[in-house]
């Protein structure tokens, strides 16, 4: 009651009321003396926080025995009423449903709080009782210990809070309620609580300091609750990291349960007083202090709880990892285990339909033979419109396919996720007409490990083929893929090496499908030049020498220049010359010229995976030829009549033994221009030499040595970083 309406009525009334509202005054003032004393008593312990022998004094009361408390849903509780009772807000009748939001399960803690009521109504108590009667807050503190001495230490924290929650949310409901319920308007009264929410302005330092320290009470309940629910299978009591935080633990409680006491005393102190008893700043302060180092508390056991949550982590993928290995070392009805556990299982839809755009589960490709892509999101243009035509020839044929591409997005998961990748993630699933991830967020740990480990992914795109039981067929189709296409299904090791058996080095095998016109000359036997390289000094001086042999020898040859693996400004340049100056054909098409060398690294990768040397095998024998020209600095030039007779060189020796085309042109008449070219090469054969073979990509499957395909012998091995050849 305020001292002005105190003083006038004890003029107005008879002296024994008069003397009792004295006693009650002076009993009154006596408590608020009390508490501040009890304050300034309290800093000496407070600067002594971190005092090991009150720590140890608390750990003593510390005798569980056994009993179990379900705190998550009784936390739940406590944060609905300790929400509810913000001071700063007046909640009507009227506007109390629409704030109502039912996260709380009450049904949950119904059964429990049978058996906690008493518990927690009697702590409740206890702490009003003390702090009304000017104990310390240590002594209380150490009361409510005592009573909690058989609980854990999350139990003990919760019941605390709850005990907390009972007595600030009956004062809240009744300071809220007062001005519309008659109930509440008594209550109020007998507790002399009316005047405070009209004085919220000079209360607001107390007010705002008890919130805060609230806030940060729950903050480390709701974290000592997470260390409880810690699985058990993964981190236990003497692992490094939770021994530490289990170590930290009771101080943490020591301290949220001194914060429930001091947030209680502040309570009782509003009781009776009405609004003069405004906020003093060692009161504020008092709150500040603890809410400063309640928050420092939850910040240590946070990081703690981090470096756990990584222990879990790491637990549980090699866990999975372990689990992937043995999943795709057993026998399966179909595939649908194995792809659940390569795409999220965790999300009903993790796919997206190449054509429609929709979300569908991985039950569409039950029992189908799969082609998992895995690329990252810098594939290049060339690769994936390449392998999108390949893919799409099958609808244009109105063929029925009996695989389905699903692309995997590897990304790195130590580079944070920005809108830049997003972008690229949807430019390119947008622009795949086959299955895709809906998101690279769903690939799981375990799952890129062992993409990477088992499969050996690094940055080169990969086709990874999985029969309809899921057993991996193939562990990189790619390459059969970039050379026989659609024929290279069902893209398994055993379709590859059948494959290899009916091949056999021609034109055919080199050109394919990439420039027709010269599979028609073929057919017709017609003679054909293939030449590469970018030196246009060079380019000049081989086709007017062979255009001379082909007049002189009476031999329409058709050149038809094919650049570099890595067509760039020098190669496009090259192009513009040969063009203008109309010395032979050429592919302007840089899809092309990409794709001839692309196909051939993929021979070179599919005979290696295959095992194959140039001791043993004549492609392969060849292949390296044509490598070793492109990883070379001169040009290089094929000539071919036909399917059987083919010739290569180097630029400089072609060069040299055209520009004799006299010493050897009868040959020509007797045997034909390809074995007259052949035999007169001979001569200009060196031991001395230096071919260099380029390989971009990975070196997966590349064995230690690697013999030269012009000497034999074994050729050096050096580490090439090369970004272009400009």
């Amino acid at each position: 009651m305020p001292y002005r309406r105190l003083s006038l009525l004890m003029e107005i009334e008879k002296p024994p009321l008069r003397s009792k509202l004295l006693t009650a005054t002076q009993k009154l003032m006596a408590t608020t003396t009390a508490k501040l004393h009890l304050i300034k008593s309290d800093r000496h312990l407070f600067s002594a926080s971190d005092d090991s022998a009150v720590i140890k004094q608390i750990v003593a009361t510390h005798s569980p025995d056994g009993r179990d408390v379900d705190t998550r849903p009784l936390m739940h509780l406590i944060e609905d009423i300790l929400r509810r009772a913000t001071p700063t807000v007046v909640v009507t009748p009227q506007a109390q449903p629409e704030l109502v939001e039912e996260k709380v399960n009450r049904t949950e803690v119904i059964g429990m709080l049978e058996a906690l009521a008493y518990t927690i109504h009697r702590i409740s108590c206890e702490i009003t009782c003390k702090c009304s009667g000017g104990v310390d807050s240590h002594t209380t503190t150490f009361a409510v210990f005592n009573s909690l001495s058989h609980y854990t230490w999350d139990a003990k924290v919760v019941l605390a809070l709850a005990a907390f929650a009972v007595s600030y949310g009956e004062f809240w409901l009744t300071a809220q309620l007062h001005t519309v319920n008659p109930l509440a308007k008594s209550v109020a009264l007998l507790k002399q609580s009316p005047d405070i929410l009209e004085h919220t302005a000079a209360l607001k330092p107390r007010f705002d300091a008890l919130n805060n320290l609230t806030k940060a009470m729950l903050d480390v309940a709701k974290c000592i609750i997470q260390f409880k629910e810690l699985p058990s299978e993964y981190i236990s009591p003497d692992t490094p990291d939770m021994m530490l935080a289990l170590a930290h633990i009771p101080t943490a409680v020591y301290w949220t349960i001194r914060s429930v006491v001091a947030c209680s005393s502040q309570i009782v102190g509003l009781i009776g007083l009405g609004h003069e008893n405004i906020s003093s700043a060692t009161e504020v302060w008092e709150l500040a202090s603890l809410a400063h180092k309640v928050s420092n508390i939850f910040g240590h056991l946070t990081k703690e709880l981090e470096l756990c949550y990584r222990h879990i982590g790491e637990k549980k993928h090699i866990e999975a990892y372990q689990m992937l290995v043995k999943l795709f070392e057993s026998v399966h009805f179909d595939n649908l285990k194995i792809l659940r556990s390569l795409i999220h299982s965790k999300d009903d839809l993790p796919l997206v339909e190449g054509s429609t755009k929709r979300r569908v589960s991985v039950d569409v490709l039950r029992r189908k033979i799969v082609v998992l892509l895995i690329s990252d999101l810098d594939i290049i243009h060339e690769e994936l419109l390449t392998l999108i035509q390949i893919y799409s020839h099958t609808n244009r044929m109105k063929e029925e396919r009996q695989y389905e591409i699903v692309w995997l997005p590897m990304t790195d998961r130590h580079v944070p996720w920005s809108a830049a990748k997003e972008e690229a993630f949807n430019r390119l699933a947008s622009a795949m007409p086959w299955y895709s991830l809906n998101h690279p967020s769903l690939m799981e740990p375990a799952v890129v490990r062992y993409i990477r480990e088992v499969w050996q992914f690094d940055k080169k795109p990969i086709l990874v083929v999985l029969d309809g039981q899921g057993k991996v067929v193939c562990p990189n189709a790619l390459h059969m893929v970039w050379i026989w296409g659609r024929l290279a299904f069902p893209f398994t090791s055993n379709r590859e090496e059948a494959l290899w058996k009916d091949e056999t080095w021609r034109l055919e095998l080199l050109v394919d499908e990439i420039d027709p016109a010269v599979l028609t000359w073929v057919s017709e036997g017609r003679h054909v030049c293939l030449y590469g390289g970018e030196n246009i000094g060079w380019i000049r001086q081989f086709t007017a020498a062979m255009r001379r042999v082909s007049q002189e020898a009476r031999v329409p040859v058709e050149m038809v220049y094919v650049g570099k693996s890595n067509p760039r400004d020098r190669v496009k340049k090259a192009m513009a010359v040969i063009a203008e100056e109309k010395l032979s054909g050429y592919w302007n098409d840089p899809v092309k010229v990409w794709f001839f060398w692309v196909r051939l690294e993929s021979m070179w990768h599919s005979k290696m995976q295959l095992g194959r040397t140039i001791d043993n095998d004549p492609i392969m024998k060849e292949v390296m030829t044509m490598l070793s020209f492109d990883g070379s600095d001169e040009g290089w030039a094929l000539l071919s009549r036909g399917s059987q007779e083919m010739v290569e060189a180097y630029g400089g020796r072609m060069v040299d033994c055209l520009g004799q085309f006299d010493n050897w042109k009868s040959d020509v008449e007797a045997e034909g221009l390809v074995p007259a070219l052949r035999k007169a090469l001979e001569p200009f054969h060196t031991a001395e030499h230096c071919t260099r073979l380029i390989l971009p990509g990975d070196s997966v499957g590349i064995k230690e040595q690697v013999v030269c395909a012009e000497c034999g012998r074994p050729m050096d091995k050096f580490v090439l970083y090369r970004c272009c050849n400009d």
